[in-house]
């Protein structure tokens, strides 16, 4: 497992509920090579003294080197933390929206306890999901979100809408296209 100590007086902020872990924080970070250089995976966050801090997604080459899932030392970072997530953020936005119109915000990152991801319904004919993965650890968990988001809004395309410059910070691959369903039309707004 990959455990990333945080310098004394570091911890100040992740105490305060802040969901960002900048490199400047990092006292060290422990566990295999391959761990370490693995975009997006969990790690459990402790204080200089080994008190548990939170869980995160680890992101080895950003500045901000780790995004906040939990806080909470019994919640397990699994498939169903992300679907729970998905599924009260789409519950708090309400309905999908049925008419053309601006695009409705389902998914609003840190604020829904999804550090790093957008999402948006457009509803045209048919409707579609528009994705932004701007983090390590949402982007290692795409699938699971993806299949999330198709099984709660009964939305069947799905398309990632890249900000380059985001996904280039965090080390990621810039990748953009559909995730599932059809491609939008050639005039979409996110393509």
């Amino acid at each position: 497992m990959l455990i990333i100590t945080i310098k004394q007086g570091k911890e100040k902020s992740l105490l305060e509920r802040d969901p960002w872990i900048y490199l400047s924080a990092v006292e060290r970070v422990d566990g295999k090579y391959e761990e370490k250089m693995k975009s997006g995976a969990t790690a459990l966050i402790r204080s200089s003294s080994g008190v548990f801090l939170a869980r995160a997604g680890w992101s080895p080459k950003s500045q901000i080197r780790a995004r906040v899932w939990s806080f909470d030392e019994n919640e397990a970072v699994d498939h169903a933390m992300f679907k729970r997530r998905v599924k009260a953020a789409l519950v708090k936005r309400g309905k999908l929206t049925t008419h053309p119109g601006p695009p409705q915000c389902l998914i609003n990152a840190e604020e829904d306890g999804l550090p790093g991801l957008i999402v948006d319904y457009h509803a045209m004919k048919p409707g579609y999901l528009a994705c932004q993965f701007q983090a390590a650890g949402v982007d290692a968990w795409k699938v699971t979100i993806v299949k999330a988001l198709i099984a709660e809004t009964g939305c069947s395309n799905v398309y990632e809408h890249t900000d380059y410059l985001v996904r280039k910070g965090e080390g990621l691959a810039l990748s953009s296209g559909v995730l599932a369903g059809d491609k939008p039309p050639a005039d979409s707004v996110f393509l």
